[in-house]
Formats: structure tokens, sequence, C-alpha cells
């Protein structure tokens, strides 16, 4: 039997928001192919571990790899690379308010360095297609509803095949009945990929039972 693929390394990780100390002495693992809960009261410190594993905030101490990237070497010229590696969720989406959902996912790709027109309509037909919304690429962000929104969100973090999905609160802005979709789609994703979501919505994470991880008075353990 193959040994699991490690994607995400921590040992003894000090995780800082400018000078101060967020967490301690972070340790834990995720391998591929793994659906894991970040949980924790909001300011426990998950939305900036979660920055720490995709480069915005600087790893300054301990061990951390994470999709063959070592933190703590990550250099300016890396993080570009890390990031088409990982995909990112946000609770408010982040969409391009100005261009319609196909430009959205296009100015992602063409950002990545896409080139082949047949490769990038091809990509964005089957991205649109794993989240169930291939008749919507013509329409404005502000014409979809909040879990329609989240569905692209979902789509754009796809976009380059990354190994890995980071979703930050991805339920946070919508209903009980579409953050459960939402729910399930990143639990069918996490069949081919690895996901670790921060959360903090206990009926979800009771509803849908996984691994969880809680950041709580400074350090990082598992429930």
């Amino acid at each position: 039997m193959d040994k699991p693929t490690s994607i995400i390394s921590l040992e003894n990780a000090q995780i800082y928001q400018r000078n101060h100390l967020i967490l301690k002495d972070v340790s834990f693992k995720i391998n591929s192919g793994e659906f894991v809960y970040l949980i924790g009261k909001t300011g426990s410190g998950k939305s900036s571990l979660l920055k720490t594993l995709y480069g915005d905030l600087q790893l300054v101490d301990g061990v951390a790899n994470i999709v063959g990237y070592d933190l703590l070497q990550l250099t300016e010229k890396d993080i570009p690379y890390l990031r088409r590696k990982i995909g990112v969720v946000f609770q408010d989406f982040q969409l391009l308010e100005d261009r319609n959902i196909a430009d959205n996912l296009l100015f992602v790709m063409h950002a990545t360095d896409w080139k082949d027109a047949k490769k990038i309509n091809k990509r964005l037909y089957e991205v649109l297609d794993l989240v169930k919304m291939t008749t919507k690429s013509h329409k404005m962000p502000h014409q979809l509803s909040g879990g329609e929104q989240q569905r692209i969100s979902i789509a754009r973090a796809f976009i380059n095949n990354p190994d890995l999905i980071l979703a930050d609160e991805p339920t946070g802005n919508l209903d009980p009945e579409t953050s459960e979709e939402i729910i399930k789609l990143l639990q069918d994703i996490s069949v081919k990929k690895t996901v670790l979501m921060a959360s903090h919505d206990k009926y979800l994470m009771d509803k849908f039972p996984k691994r969880t991880i809680v950041c709580d008075k400074n350090y990082v353990c598992e429930h």
C-alpha cells in the first residue's frame, strides 16, 4: 500500500501577524485527499494560519512545508508559483464586479500565463462544470446568488489544477441550505484534492463530520 503523500507539514511553527505572536508551536500534517476543518473562535488565528500557508504572512520560525515548498525559505519570487499549486476560497467571494463570470476566470488564467486558446476554453468549461455553473458564464457577479458566486469562487480556485484548496469561512455569508451545498461540493472535491477549510459553523461540522484541527488560546490541537 502506498504511503500517504503529505501536502501540509508543520512542526513547531510560530505564526506571527506583524510582530505579534498569534499561534505557537504549531504541529500537524495533512495528507493528499484529506478534507480537514480548521476551527476556532473569531480572532483565534485561523486566518493568520491560512495566510501563512499561502505566503501572505511570512513564517519566521519553525518547520513548515506545503505543496513541496519550504515556507521558511520562501522568497518573493517563489510566491506566485506556490499560489499556482494552492487554490484559495474566500468568505466574501472576491469576484471582479466589472466583468462577467467567464472573464473573471479568464483574468486568472491570463495572469498565470495560460496562452493556448483551446486549452483555455477547455479548462474554463471544465471548472464551470465541476461547480455546476456552465450556464452562468455570461452573467455578471451581481446577477448571481451568494451560493452561485461562491461556486464561481471555487471554480476560480481550481483553474490551475492545484494540489490544495484553502477555504477561509467559505459559508460565512451564505444561508444554511446553500452552506450545505458548498460543504458537499468541497468534500466531493477532496476525493481528488486536499481541502483545509476554516469554519466556526458547528451545525455543518456535526452534519458533515471530518477530521478537525482547533485553534485555541494561541495553540493548535486535534479535536
